[in-house]
């Protein structure tokens, strides 16, 4: 069954957006997100300080693009507000790890005594600090800083090896202010 369905989402006093066809673009304080969606049968706009996102005749799957896009339009809103936070810890008991960031791109040394480092690449916009045995990740775009986790975490991923023994590697403790 078709029925008329629409979004309202609230843009915060002192936060921009533009739309412009499917992109989105949110601004404030010099801090930008921009997105480009795939609306389909969907129509998107701004009235006021609202962005409205709907349909005349919405089915199911309407209704799930409609969230969706919502969700992502919230997240970004949220972004430039206050930063997404994750942190990692380097966890060793064989061989001391060491990690440093060059750039774009973060170094391992010495994971399970390997001679070659292995390399992480960090998204742009992604800020990546060391201190000690906790990486702190931090990003304005929630999909940044979690692709820069699971990067760090997908590069010390230990295969063909006993999980039990051989417990080294980089994991996240905490994801946007909510420990794991």
């Amino acid at each position: 069954m078709k029925k008329e369905l629409f979004k309202k989402i609230e843009i915060p006093e002192g936060i921009e957006t533009k739309i412009d066809g499917a992109r989105v673009i949110v601004e404030k304080d010099g801090k930008k997100n921009e997105r480009e969606f795939d609306l389909m049968n969907l129509a998107l706009e701004k009235k006021g300080n609202e962005i409205i996102i709907g349909n005349k005749k919405s089915s199911k799957n309407e209704k799930k693009r409609i969230n969706t896009i919502a969700s992502h339009i919230q997240n970004m809103i949220k972004g430039v507000q206050e930063k997404f936070e994750y942190k990692l810890k380097i966890c060793f008991s064989h061989f001391p790890i060491t990690v440093e960031v060059k750039g774009n791109e973060a170094i391992i040394k010495n994971f399970l005594g390997e001679r070659s480092p292995r390399k992480v690449k960090i998204p742009a916009g992604a800020n990546v600090q060391i201190d000690k045995e906790i990486i702190t990740i931090d990003a304005s775009d929630k999909e940044t800083a979690g692709q820069a986790a699971a990067n760090f975490e997908n590069v010390t991923r230990i295969v063909n090896r006993d999980r039990r023994i051989f417990q080294d590697g980089i994991f996240i403790t905490s994801k946007c202010g909510e420990p794991i």
